[in-house]
């Protein structure tokens, strides 16, 4: 668990501000008795895009916005920090995250630190290579993965560390 720093906890509250007047202006607008009974057309989709929003906001700022990508994110921050503290000890580790535009914040980091890593995601194309890489050679400690395309049949035997940047929706993916 880490807190948002008050930059990063400012966007979040903004965007909870905006989806919560939103969501009860349309809700009260409408006709009938229930808040969900009476709710528009529309108001299960606007509520699922406001979980999504809040969630990539919890992630980084730069998943709302792309000029937010240097924006601090205390997850980004905390991440790192570990992620050294287990390259410095040896490990090898897992970094898992539904949103594939976090990985790439995570790569882009990860490039301008010099750290080796591999990336897999639904577009890769030889998965093998990029499992077999980090299975065996010592010199690649870390594995990006997006959870969609991590939950098909893979082994990583090598790792002793995982971190799920984001929890899916589907508790059952996750724990696969």
């Amino acid at each position: 668990v880490c807190e948002m720093g008050d930059a990063q906890r400012k966007i979040y509250d903004d965007l909870l501000k905006y989806y919560r007047g939103s969501l009860l202006n349309r809700v009260g607008s409408s006709a009938g008795g229930s808040a969900f009974t009476g709710a528009k057309s529309g108001t299960p989709m606007m509520v699922l895009e406001a979980l999504l929003r809040l969630r990539q906001a919890a992630c980084h700022p730069g998943l709302i916005n792309d000029n937010q990508l240097d924006h601090p994110s205390a997850k980004l921050e905390t991440l790192l920090e570990q992620l050294a503290e287990l390259i410095d000890e040896g490990h090898k580790t897992l970094v898992f995250s539904q949103f594939t535009s976090m990985l790439s914040i995570v790569r882009k980091k990860l490039d301008q630190l010099g750290v080796p890593y591999e990336y897999l995601d639904g577009k890769t194309r030889d998965r093998e290579q990029c499992v077999k890489r980090f299975q065996s050679d010592e010199d690649c400690p870390i594995f990006l993965i997006s959870l969609k395309a991590g939950g098909l049949g893979l082994n990583l035997t090598a790792a002793d560390y995982v971190f799920i940047l984001d929890p899916w929706w589907n508790p059952a993916v996750e724990q696969q």
